[in-house]
């Protein structure tokens, strides 16, 4: 066992230092998406809040016991939930966020939304998301959101 201790914290020890500057650009790169998003939402564009999903019918969406599968059912859904005749989008803020590198091509995020409506409402909840770096950069392929009640 006592082998086996020093030869893990061996391991750790020479692991190269690129791996842990990997990591940080990665939740960098995530961050920035993440930023990217408060503010479209905050100018109310959704096609631009979107951009940050991977724009593919694999795209999931799980709010509220919902499925909702592919971009454009997700966007669509935004519509109705906050673009639709009595709905508004508020003020969108993300906190606690904890970006957790898996490899040089995917991470997942965990955080809270709060909302800020204008009838001074204010929605929050828990998020989980999945993203994965494509050419065109990173998008969430897997977005897990909870709403408190």
């Amino acid at each position: 066992m006592r082998s086996f201790c020093l030869v893990s914290l061996l391991l750790f020890v020479s692991l190269p230092a690129s791996m842990f500057a990997q990591d940080s650009s990665v939740s960098a790169a995530v961050n920035s998406v993440l930023r990217q998003q408060v503010d479209a939402w905050n100018r109310h564009d959704l096609e631009s809040f979107m951009s940050g999903y991977w724009n593919s019918p694999d795209l999931i969406f799980f709010s509220g016991a919902q499925k909702t599968a592919g971009w454009q059912p997700t966007l669509e859904r935004y519509r109705k939930s906050y673009q639709s005749e009595g709905q508004q989008m508020g003020k969108l803020e993300f906190s606690d966020l904890n970006i957790q590198p898996l490899a040089p091509d995917a991470a997942y995020v965990l955080g809270e939304f709060h909302l800020t409506m204008p009838d001074g409402t204010t929605p929050h909840g828990l998020f989980t998301l999945i993203f994965r770096k494509f050419p065109e950069g990173w998008k969430i392929v897997h977005d897990h959101t909870t709403a408190a009640k």
